[in-house]
């Protein structure tokens, strides 16, 4: 459960820091309580997005996996946050992308601060 928590913490950091640094990407709230109660559900919404569709999309498209030496996993990232911003808005969650190279970006920004506070932040095991 501690791990969960954990994960669930540095997705939400991620995310915090790709709207502060992006324009494009969005989380909108009457106030600072609205927009961090919201970004922890669209944090608990990508990681389930995470969970449960990226292996699937990463299965389907290991030859171009292998093809570009990995780097087509970048477009991975991009297209689920995508998927995460299409859930919210169909959730009326106040997180928004607008488009797809501003995901990619964005998905960069987010694996690199979610494996950094992976790294400081203790896990439960």
């Amino acid at each position: 459960m501690m791990n969960f928590l954990v994960k669930t913490i540095a997705n939400a950091g991620a995310l915090a820091v790709a709207v502060w640094l992006l324009d494009k990407i969005t989380l909108t709230g009457d106030s600072t309580g609205k927009q961090i109660g919201t970004l922890i559900i669209v944090a608990l919404l990508f990681g389930l997005v995470n969970f449960l569709v990226k292996p699937l999309v990463k299965l389907l498209s290991l030859p171009l996996l292998i093809l570009t030496l990995g780097l087509f996993t970048l477009v991975v990232n991009a297209l689920m946050l995508l998927l995460t911003s299409w859930l919210a808005d169909k959730l009326d969650l106040s997180f928004h992308v607008e488009g797809f190279w501003t995901a990619v970006l964005g998905g960069l920004i987010i694996s690199v601060v979610s494996w950094a506070l992976h790294v400081v932040l203790p896990d439960g095991d």
